[in-house]
């Protein structure tokens, strides 16, 4: 499959921020997509609270909505958390598991990643699986090594495309304005498509979606969207702002 097969994919995470007024920054992005839809697909992941406003707010449009966490159980003893099922049912058809802010914060570990793209696909949802190294293992020559842990352990066996995305956000490029260069990103992404093909072989390398996250704004998402193997991006505090993330958007078109 030719590189630009895989349609481009522009994914906001929202993280925790948005109450009930933020939502007209999401109108103006369903607003703007059908000028978009033919050469890219956007996904957003608002809070929890959000979820469901956002979901009828881009119903029948193609903008797609999605949960930033799920637990791997259907349902349960689990004051706080939030099932697959869930998000399914509030309207979203998407979920990230993994994210890095989870692996640290909460102490995920790739097992409890896996567990929940499984839920994931269990619920019908797209599973958005991150990955990524520390500026210490980048430092130390750990990259690679760690990210090819990351993605044996949280990657399910039956792990394809459409159903599953890669993203690849190094842990010291989030929300520090450091971004890898071009050439830094083309060799991970490409380390990361030939560990797909290695394990799931050559069709799912070529059609699986690997998105880079880290600083992307609308000053550098050109360069970053040109880069080889880059099928999109994971955008955190861009994507808060319909203006910036409209802005994205366009440049992987």
């Amino acid at each position: 499959m030719a590189k630009n097969a895989r349609k481009k994919l522009i994914a906001g995470n929202w993280k925790m921020n948005g109450l009930a007024a933020s939502a007209p920054e999401f109108v103006r992005v369903v607003g703007a997509y059908q000028g978009l839809k033919d050469s890219v697909d956007v996904m957003v992941f608002p809070p929890f609270t959000l979820l469901t406003s956002f979901g009828t707010a881009s119903r029948g449009v193609g903008v797609l909505v999605g949960g930033q966490d799920c637990h791997a159980k259907a349902s349960g003893a689990h004051t706080g958390d939030v099932s697959a099922e869930m998000i399914a049912d509030a309207g979203g058809q998407a979920v990230i598991v993994g994210h890095s802010e989870r692996r640290t914060d909460h102490g995920e570990t790739d097992a409890d990643v896996r567990a929940k793209a499984e839920a994931a696909r269990r619920a019908g949802l797209v599973a958005v699986i991150c990955v990524g190294e520390t500026k210490e293992q980048r430092e130390s020559g750990e990259a690679k090594a760690v990210v090819s842990r990351q993605l044996a352990g949280s990657l399910p066996d039956d792990a394809a495309a459409p159903h599953v995305v890669v993203a690849y956000e190094p842990v010291w490029a989030i929300g520090t304005g450091l971004t890898p260069t071009a050439e830094e990103i083309a060799e991970m992404h490409g380390f990361i498509r030939s560990e797909i093909v290695g394990r799931f072989g050559a069709d799912a390398g070529a059609k699986m979606r690997i998105l880079y996250g880290g600083s992307v704004k609308p000053d550098n998402a050109k360069e970053i969207l040109a880069t080889a193997d880059v099928d999109g991006a994971l955008v955190g505090g861009a994507s808060l702002k319909a203006d910036d993330f409209l802005a994205i958007a366009r440049a992987a078109g």
